[in-house]
Order: structure tokens, then sequence, then C-alpha cells
């Protein structure tokens, strides 16, 4: 059985006890018919998702001769799938289980609780205690003059929100020209059409084009493929003059904000040179730009801080936010605001014309107060910033190998660039990228019992980022599964390279 990219394999486990499960089957003559079957039946579960599921950035077409991973468990840092397979979670879900897999029950009481109390209401000219409760708690983490929240339901949604409410905020301020974004390339923003154009990854942008108008892009900060010899501080110095140039040919009139992450997801986890983000923050201050901090993935303790924005010090008009909020176990997201950019929302009749029904919602905030509670208790950025350096030291090994060119990132947010010649730095083809991403990697480090992230959207990357909670021995087992594999994939490349110069 063949895993996707994402997903990878160990121990045994014998499973929860059958839960009823009713499917619907057509007759020729489009007549419904009911059949109960047991959740914990595998194959019923693999014949019911082919026919039925349509799942999320996946070409589904491999399933009909490969079985549909089905995840069913999770305790810590591992997780069970329904053919008894253990795999520790290596991704955090999708950047998000920052406390694992052990507070379901605590989190469960604190939904049942609301539920009990009140299930749902909008957020529309209402507000009920658990928003109320958890903007506060927001307020109270979030670094700098961030004050005040809008809640949605995810961080598209988040980002989606940002781009009207920079558009209404100088429209509100009379500089209604205002209306271009700027982004950096190959960063991921999001799915929603705004989002998408934020994105800078053309194979997603391509589908769906034309895209909102308005949007350029800039470079990202990808130390890694930059010139021979040049200095962190040259670095920093192209970075800024490019966007100051960006500007000034699109017109400083024109542009209403710059989007960035503090490490940037897509591509492996680029961080910023010293003195960037001062730099952007002080070209956004002189031309009226707003600073957004893309903090989906880097707020909530990934990098060791409730925010990334204290880490590296931006001082963001405005950050999105989503995943870690909840450890994922609800959908929740939103955007923080400094009391600057809400005070023109507040004067007079003047509203925010956008809304999202669930942004907000009872459940979902009450579930987001008892995370971070757990979080606080349980010291889980403490934990990170004391084995981000062992985490470090133990992937730097991994740098040793042949097929590894670069060893990056911060936090539990760390990725290994895959190269076909270290010493040049070429990296593989996209023929070779996908044999080795896919044709190998990814069923290799299932099988394995480990589930990262094998990514191209830029060169060809392995991604790490467990739950906040992972401990020094959950690392070493992440060491050691990728310290086979590597060598293997480095051992199957050139097999594979000698096989097609021999047919050549």
């Amino acid at each position: 059985m063949r895993a996707p990219p994402s997903i990878r394999a160990v121990r045994p486990w014998r499973g929860l006890a059958p839960v009823a499960l009713a499917t619907v089957s057509k007759s020729r003559h489009g007549h419904r018919h009911r059949k109960d079957l047991s959740m914990t039946d595998h194959a019923n579960l693999q014949d019911i998702a082919k026919r039925h599921l349509m799942m999320h950035f996946t070409s589904q077409g491999r399933f009909s001769s490969e079985e549909v991973p089905i995840i069913e468990r999770g305790d810590g840092c591992w997780l069970w799938d329904t053919n008894g397979k253990r795999y520790f979670d290596g991704m955090s879900g999708l950047f998000c289980t920052q406390i694992g897999h052990s507070y379901g029950a605590e989190l469960g009481e604190a939904a049942a609780k609301q539920m009990a109390e009140l299930g749902f209401f909008i957020n529309w000219s209402y507000a009920h205690p658990r928003v109320i409760e958890l903007s506060a708690k927001i307020a109270e983490i979030a670094p700098g003059d961030l004050n005040r929240t809008f809640f949605c339901s995810g961080g598209s949604e988040g980002n989606e929100s940002i781009i009207k409410l920079a558009r209404q905020y100088h429209q509100i301020r009379g500089e209604g020209r205002r209306y271009k974004m700027i982004a950096r390339r190959t960063a991921y923003h999001g799915t929603t059409l705004g989002a998408l154009s934020l994105t800078g990854i053309a194979s997603i942008r391509n589908p769906f084009e034309p895209l909102l108008p308005g949007v350029r892009h800039v470079s990202n900060t990808n130390a890694y493929h930059r010139p021979e010899g040049e200095t962190e501080a040259e670095f920093t110095a192209f970075l800024l003059d490019e966007l100051r140039g960006m500007i000034e040919q699109e017109g400083p009139e024109t542009i209403s904000a710059f989007f960035a992450e503090p490490v940037q997801n897509s591509g492996g986890t680029f961080t910023p040179p010293e003195g960037y983000f001062q730099g952007v923050r002080a070209i956004c201050d002189e031309y009226g730009i707003l600073l957004v901090a893309d903090e989906v993935i880097c707020g909530f303790g990934r990098l060791g801080y409730w925010f990334g924005s204290e880490r590296y010090d931006i001082r963001p008009d405005l950050v999105t936010f989503a995943k870690g909020i909840a450890s994922a176990h609800v959908p929740l997201g939103g955007v923080i605001m400094t009391d600057k950019i809400a005070a023109p929302f507040l004067e007079g009749s003047n509203m925010f014309v956008h809304g999202i029904t669930y942004g907000g919602h009872p459940v979902s905030t009450a579930v987001a107060l008892k995370n971070l509670e757990i979080m606080e208790r349980e010291d889980v950025l403490g934990n990170v910033r004391r084995n981000e350096p062992y985490f470090e030291a133990v992937l730097s090994k991994l740098g040793e190998k042949p097929i590894v060119g670069d060893v990056r990132g911060a936090g539990y947010f760390m990725s290994l660039e895959l190269v076909r010649d270290k010493e040049t730095k070429e990296t593989f083809s996209d023929e070779e990228a996908d044999r080795l991403l896919r044709g190998f990697l990814s069923p290799r480090l299932y099988d394995a019992g480990l589930i990262c992230r094998a990514d191209d959207r830029g060169d060809p990357v392995v991604q790490l980022s467990p739950p906040l909670v992972a401990t020094r021995e959950d690392l070493d087992y992440v060491h050691d599964v990728l310290d086979t594999v590597l060598d293997e994939a480095w051992t199957e490349m050139n097999r594979s390279g000698r096989r097609e110069a021999v047919t050549s």
C-alpha cells in the first residue's frame, strides 16, 4: 500500500469497540439502500471513502489501486490507522495540533459545557461570554499594541478578511486608490480567491485565473540559493531594495498592504535574515502601507513564542491566526489588529462590512480558551524553547548526508532541502523530484512510521512540525527514521540515474 506524500506507519493497536455506521448505495434505478457497518471495519471504510469522500489537495485517482490511509486514533504525539499501524505525527496534523492528541477529553468537556449553556449564536451585533473572554486573552498574549480580534473559521478566511479590511480602512481614510497587495514568492496564504491571489505558487493559482487584480510578489527569504559569499546584511539589503522598488514602480499611493509569514512555510521554513522585518516595518511606515503577519502556522507556540511577531520583533498592524489557537480540535481563525487599524471602524455609523456565520462560534471559542489554558499549564512554549537547540542538533547530523543540502527553520518548524549535488546545490529535475518525493520517500516514510511532508512547492524538501509537547526522545525517533530513509533515498536516486543512463 502506498500512502500520499504527507503520510507514513508502525506498531499495532487493536482499535475501539465497534460503532454502528450506515452508508448509502444506489440501485441502477436510483433508489437508495442503507447498509449497517462497523466503524472499525477497515474494508468497508475503504469502500465508503472511495465512493463518497472528496479529499483536499489529493490525487484521488490513485485510490483505484491503492488504499486510502485512514487515521482513527491519537495519543500524545502518536496516531494509529485502521490497519493498526502506529505513526509519529511529525506534522502536527497540518502544523496545528500544538498539544498533541492526549487532551481531547478535557477539550471535549469544555465543548460540552458550552453546548449545554449556548450551542450557537452569531457575532453580528451580538456577543457571548466566551468570545469576549477569548478576545481579551488574545490581547493579553499578543505582542505590542495588537489589541482587537475579528474571528472567522480558518486561515484562508482570515487572510480574505484582511484583504477586505485593509481596502476599507484606506477608503474610510480617503485613500481609495490603495487596493494593491504585495506578498512573497512561493508563499502560501490560503485557497479562497483573495487569499489564493496572495499565494505565490503558480501550480495552485493557474487553474483559477484570473485572480484578484493588483497583487504583486517579491522575493522570499530563502538564503540557501543566494550568491556565494553574500553576507546576511547584503541579503537583507537586497530584499528591502526589491520591496522598495516594487512599491515605487506600482505607485506608493496604490499599495494597501504587505503580507509575510514570520517563517515562510512553503518552500521549506525560510527564516528572516537579521534586520529584515525591521526594514520592512520602516518601509511600510514611510509609504503608509499596512504590514500583515500571516501567523496561521507560526502563531500559538510553533516558534516557541505565542506569536512569531514577538520572536522577530515584526510589529505588524494586522495578524492572521488559525490552526494552533484551538490545537485544531475545532475550526477557528481570526484577525488581530492594532487600535489604530480598528479606530476608523469604531467612529459613528461606520462598520467593517464583512462577516462569517461561524466566526467566534461559542463552542470553538470555549475549546480555544481551554487549549490556551492547557498550553500555559503544561509550559508548552517553554518545552519548544528548551528543545529547539536539540532539535536543530539532531537534524544537523542529517545535514552531513549527500542528499541533504540545507537544514533550516526555527522552533518546532524545520525543513531539510534535498539536492542532487551538495557542493553545487544543484536540485533535482521535476521528474526526479516527483520520483524521489512521491515514488520513494512517501511510501518508505509511511512504512517507517513517520508522518511528515515531502514537498516540492519550491525545491524538494522534507518538512517537520511535531506537536509542541514532543520530547527529546520523540525527536530522536524522527532523526532515526530519517537517518535510514534518506540514505536509502540517495541510493535509490543514484540507482535510478544509472538505469536511465544505460537505457539512453
